[in-house]
């Protein structure tokens, strides 16, 4: 920031002096040349042509300066075939025209004929009356204090314009400076925070970074809130191997018969339990990787399509807003559908309805899975989500789907609810689920 803006401010500051220098040296030299131009109208005006032919002044030019030798000040009248009609301050030299044009308006150049002396010079060509000569009449005057005035001129502004561009470049860096303090003060909020073991920023702020605190304090409950869950699956899957190890243990010491089928058994209920929570890490993994979007029209028909073959005989429907979109991951979404239509196939007699988006609910999406089987009584339908519960034992599986489908679902901020079928007459499983945002 505080190179742009120095770049900045010495762009302008040279544009802007080069600009007013032009400005401040042309009024100075157009006025230098305005009291030329006076001079000149007056040698006109006065000028006379003698009954010899030669020209005189019927009145004297009012400069004194113009009979001081090498005053610095010249006039001079030339015509062909005529001497030339010198000012006093000439002395003994005389200025080169250029005669080989004529103007009838002024006209100002340079000359440097002067040896040390340069020379800002009007001439203008003129027939007077009562003669047919060319008169050329020249005002010449040293450039001496007309470059003084350029000099003084920009020497005041360079160095206004100095000091100027150091006063903006001052100001332009207590700006940063002052700018950048709120972020200087967040960052030694978070210091402190990471010294004193505090886990938000609290501390007044200015309402600059208001928003930056707040987002910042939002990715640290985030993250708090991963660890937590971390900590927790952590602690669940501990607690759930515990028994069965001490089971394995106990029967492994005491040599039993039946050692082989208890490590079998318990192997399984372990395996269960490694297969439930390395699911909800999946889903804790995905969910944090950024804002997820899946089309809930496609999860439901490529599961149709894998469930379709291990269940020929069942009759599959599918109804309802193919295009709607949900915030989850597409392999979670998948994960989901899987369990709850292939309990539907499996537990159902024969048919299953499935329905995208039937209410259409601002913010939410619905989707419904129902069957026509013996459904689930109101008392069980709690029951029915625990790890491993399993009210028909006849048929194989771990007894995790549900549990599983609730526990993905709740991490995305979903939810699971069971009910009856009303067309169907078996169970009716209402996914709900958050739609993305924007």
């Amino acid at each position: 920031m505080m190179l742009i803006a120095a770049g900045w401010i010495t762009v302008l500051l040279l544009v802007g002096g080069i600009a007013l220098d032009r400005s401040l040296v042309g009024l100075v030299t157009r006025n230098f040349d305005n009291q030329l131009g006076y001079m000149l109208t007056a040698m006109i005006g006065s000028a006379e042509v003698g009954p010899d032919g030669e020209v005189f002044f019927n009145r004297p030019l009012g400069d004194q300066r113009f009979l001081e030798p090498n005053s610095g000040l010249y006039w001079q009248i030339s015509g062909k075939g005529h001497e030339d009609f010198p000012s006093r301050s000439l002395w003994d030299r005389s200025l080169k025209l250029r005669g080989d044009h004529t103007d009838k308006a002024p006209h100002i150049y340079d000359s440097d004929q002067f040896a040390g002396e340069r020379l800002r010079i009007m001439e203008r060509s003129i027939v007077l009356p009562g003669s047919d000569t060319q008169w050329w009449f020249t005002v010449a005057e040293s450039r001496v204090e007309l470059d003084g005035q350029i000099a003084r001129i920009r020497a005041i502004l360079v160095w206004s314009f100095v000091i100027l561009g150091l006063g903006l470049f001052l100001m332009a860096g207590l700006q940063t400076w002052y700018g950048l303090g709120p972020l200087r003060r967040v960052r030694m909020a978070i210091q402190r925070m990471r010294t004193t073991g505090a886990n938000r920023v609290t501390e007044p702020l200015p309402l600059e970074v208001q928003p930056l605190v707040q987002e910042l304090n939002g990715l640290l409950a985030h993250s708090e809130k991963q660890a937590e869950e971390a900590r927790t699956h952590a602690g669940n899957l501990a607690h759930a191997l515990k028994t069965p190890l001490t089971v394995v243990m106990n029967a492994a010491t005491a040599q039993a018969p039946d050692l082989a089928e208890t490590v079998i058994r318990e192997a399984a209920v372990m395996r269960r339990q490694v297969d439930h929570h390395l699911a909800r890490a999946r889903a804790v993994g995905r969910r944090a990787a950024g804002q997820a979007r899946a089309s809930v029209g496609e999860s439901v028909e490529a599961v149709l399509r894998a469930v379709t073959r291990l269940y020929e005989k069942t009759r599959f429907d599918l109804d309802g807003n193919r295009a709607a979109l949900v915030a989850i991951e597409r392999q979670d979404l998948d994960e989901i559908l899987g369990n709850l239509i292939e309990n539907a196939a499996k537990y159902g007699g024969g048919s299953v309805f499935v329905t995208i988006d039937p209410t259409g609910e601002p913010g939410w999406c619905e989707i419904w899975v129902e069957d026509d089987g013996l459904g689930i009584p109101e008392a069980e339908r709690i029951r029915i989500f625990d790890r491993g519960a399993r009210l028909d034992t006849s048929k194989p599986g771990t007894g995790l789907g549900l549990a599983i489908v609730r526990d993905v679902a709740e991490i995305y901020g979903g939810s699971v609810t069971l009910e009856e079928s009303e067309d169907l007459g078996g169970l009716l499983v209402k996914l709900r689920l958050p739609r993305p945002a924007g």
